[in-house]
């Protein structure tokens, strides 16, 4: 039994595909309800400015919801035929960062009960109400809920002590519980002046909070830090926002205090740290003789989400997942399939 009525799905396969195609237009579009939600998720959340919530909402329609890509990867599954009821606990760190894990509970036809952080409970919430309204049987496979009770299997996202909490109340259930990733970056010193630029919007991107945000850069010894700290000046604007600049601030007084040595450009303090997790508005970097090695360490880990550099991910694109870029490396449709 769930907390909300089920009387059977409605919605075909090719329906529910055919509403999310329809969602990214909606998604792209001025429409004033959206455009008004898109003000509200601002005023709710100092940490969601205009252009990154515009940035995740282009990420979406163009990577999750653009007809081909999203017809395509669907049809790689075998879809449950005896819908569950999921229960999706998502973060709120970045602007619809539950997004692809609401489009797979969709696309499988499984029940949703959702929990929204309360520092992105507007969009996701406006989105739902318009999927309802052009398809009414919505409402009886989406439900926006406060608790999460009765449901058949889970798929939670926290930090580390969040996590551990969701391991006690949901790990008896099929569950993904994900905690705290982060990601890395490998420089070899032969990087272009452009790739450097891209490289900053993967660091300040969203203030550096997503788990796809490049939190720490590897680089070999002699590494020119003068003409990176020169590049990402291109983000400096980014120390106008007051939270931001508080970061900035504290953790100046910090290293100064316990003359910890640093760099510096306006917007962005670089420390040597062998730790991947830094803070908002500091960028950890750690020394490599081996490249090979480096590469084993990271990768054997469980702390990184993704590496950007040459042979991995493009500098750029850290924050540009696409529909099989699956968090923590688990397939989340798989997982919904197999129920």
């Amino acid at each position: 039994m769930t907390d909300f009525e089920y009387t059977g799905n409605t919605i075909s396969p090719a329906q529910r595909t055919a509403l999310m195609v329809r969602l990214g237009v909606y998604m792209a579009s001025d429409e004033a309800a959206w455009q008004e939600a898109q003000i509200r998720a601002a005023q709710a959340n100092a940490w969601f400015t205009a252009e990154h919530i515009q940035t995740a909402i282009q990420q979406i329609t163009q990577s999750l919801l653009e007809p081909g890509k999203l017809e395509k990867w669907a049809a790689q599954y075998q879809l449950p035929g005896t819908p569950v009821t999921v229960g999706i606990v998502m973060a709120g760190n970045i602007p619809l960062v539950g997004f692809h894990d609401f489009l797979c509970g969709f696309i499988s036809g499984h029940r949703l009960m959702i929990k929204l952080s309360s520092k992105d409970d507007v969009l996701l919430t406006q989105l739902v109400q318009k999927l309802t309204e052009w398809e009414p049987a919505v409402a009886t496979q989406v439900l926006i809920s406060e608790r999460l009770n009765h449901c058949d299997a889970y798929i939670a996202t926290g930090s580390n002590n969040t996590a551990r909490y969701f391991e006690q109340y949901f790990g008896k259930y099929p569950h993904i519980i994900r905690q705290n990733r982060t990601s890395v970056a490998i420089l070899d010193g032969s990087e272009t002046d452009e790739e450097l630029e891209l490289l900053a919007d993967d660091v300040y991107l969203y203030y550096g909070l997503g788990c796809r945000n490049v939190t720490q850069v590897c680089v070999p010894r002699d590494y020119d830090f003068a003409r990176l700290l020169r590049l990402f000046g291109k983000h400096n604007l980014y120390a106008d926002l007051n939270k931001y600049k508080n970061n900035y601030d504290y953790h100046l007084a910090i290293y100064l205090l316990n003359r910890i040595p640093y760099m510096s450009n306006e917007s962005l303090l670089m420390v040597e740290n062998d730790l991947p997790f830094s803070a908002v508005s500091v960028l950890h970097y750690r020394y490599y003789d081996n490249r090979d090695e480096l590469v084993r360490q990271l990768l054997t880990g469980t702390d990184i989400q993704a590496i950007i550099g040459h042979g991995f991910v493009p500098f750029g694109d850290s924050q540009k997942p696409g529909l099989s870029d699956y968090a923590d490396g688990i397939d989340t449709m798989a997982f919904l399939c197999s129920l």
